[in-house]
């Protein structure tokens, strides 16, 4: 970190595809962070992300050697999660790493473990749920509104990406599908509202042994085998005592589920997109009508992403900014490999039930995050 009154963790980014510019277009909004380089398998692209953002490009070995950098951001596929967190760590560097933490939990495991065996830190995407929609729900939940929980729905559904991706396969093979792809955001937000979960159960079925790709591209018109279940419906039970229906599918073409309702002793809460920064919060109190809180005006909750979805509220970067105070600080990050473990565990289990027909009991210490605050995320801004 550099010195003086405003201590700053340097950061190094490996993997510069699409998703990194939202990293390093949001990395000026954050204190106490600070992208400096930059590197990737491809040298053109580590090259482009660089002189679009004033970075040092480099090659991966380089930038994991280089003791000029606390921190690696690892924006690599899911499949070199795994190598190149544990490497980072190995070189005495702190990670933050897009979802999923690791394509088992058993790396997972083995992340956190080796991060805490070193005395740095680990995070992972999403952190989403520190958005301003995130919050909001999180102060109505601490402060009783809606008593204890009892139980609640969760619905992610769609139809896949054959008709936007023009190589999809595999997003529809082991390690993917709707409940690994799209889980992370969903279950996140629940465990942040609820705390863990302890048992699950699920049952799960595909709706078509072949997907037809129709979008535009060398592959459009031919298909693909599909070797995950792409229809998943669970039974969440939270240590609180709640339940949560949790149904992921790419098998669907509409629906009016909305993405997340909880329900408890003395109201019902209803949770916008997971994948959102932002969007609405609605609270019934014993019935009542709806009473909406758009949190567009709220700090991480403005709409700001006009490059590829106008609609949204993008602020990644926020778990790590989080993630860098708490280092300094000496607590644990929210958005921790701790957390993202957890919900790497609650979705293995909800596939091996769906495999098995066998209810699922989840092992492990997993804590519910410290609410984040409106002072405490203002803290965090430039």
């Amino acid at each position: 970190m550099t010195q003086g009154s405003e201590k700053k963790l340097k950061i190094g980014v490996v993997g510069c595809g699409s998703i990194s510019l939202a990293y390093m277009r949001n990395a000026p909004l954050f204190r106490g962070v600070e992208i400096t380089a930059c590197a990737d398998l491809n040298p053109q692209a580590a090259a482009r992300r660089a002189q679009e953002f004033g970075l040092r490009a480099t090659d991966v070995d380089s930038l994991l050697g280089d003791g000029d950098v606390d921190l690696i951001l690892n924006l690599t596929i899911p499949a070199a999660h795994f190598d190149i967190s544990m490497r980072a760590l190995e070189a005495g560097k702190h990670v933050f790493t897009e979802k999923p933490l690791g394509v088992t939990a058993e790396e997972g495991r083995k992340l956190v473990e080796a991060a805490a065996s070193r005395g740095l830190s680990i995070g992972s995407a999403p952190d989403t749920f520190l958005g301003a929609a995130g919050r909001h729900a999180r102060h109505l939940m601490e402060t009783g509104v809606i008593g204890k929980p009892v139980t609640g729905t969760a619905f992610m559904m769609g139809r896949g990406m054959e008709h936007w991706h023009p190589d999809p396969g595999f997003y529809y093979q082991p390690g993917a599908g709707p409940v690994m792809d799209m889980g992370p955001y969903y279950l996140t937000m629940m465990v942040n509202l609820l705390g863990p979960v302890r048992r699950v159960q699920a049952v799960a079925t595909s709706g078509q042994d072949e997907r037809l790709i129709t979008a535009e591209g060398p592959k459009q018109g031919t298909t693909f085998k599909v070797g995950t279940p792409t229809s998943v419906l669970s039974l969440l039970e939270f240590a609180c005592g709640a339940t949560v229906t949790f149904g992921a599918s790419w098998d669907v073409f509409r629906h009016s589920n909305h993405p997340i309702e909880l329900h408890g002793t003395e109201g019902s809460l209803r949770l916008p997109d997971p994948d959102n920064f932002g969007g609405v919060i609605a609270l019934s109190r014993r019935g009542a009508p709806w009473e909406e809180t758009d949190t567009a005006n709220a700090l991480f909750g403005a709409v700001n992403w006009p490059i590829a979805a106008p609609d949204r509220a993008n602020y990644r970067m926020l778990g790590l900014a989080d993630l860098a105070r708490s280092i300094l600080e000496g607590r644990p990050a929210r958005a921790s490999g701790t957390l993202a473990l957890h919900v790497l565990e609650i979705m293995e289990a909800i596939l091996r039930a769906g495999e098995t027909g066998v209810s699922q009991t989840i092992s492990g210490s997993a804590q519910q995050p410290r609410e984040f605050g409106e002072d405490e995320a203002r803290s965090l801004l430039a």
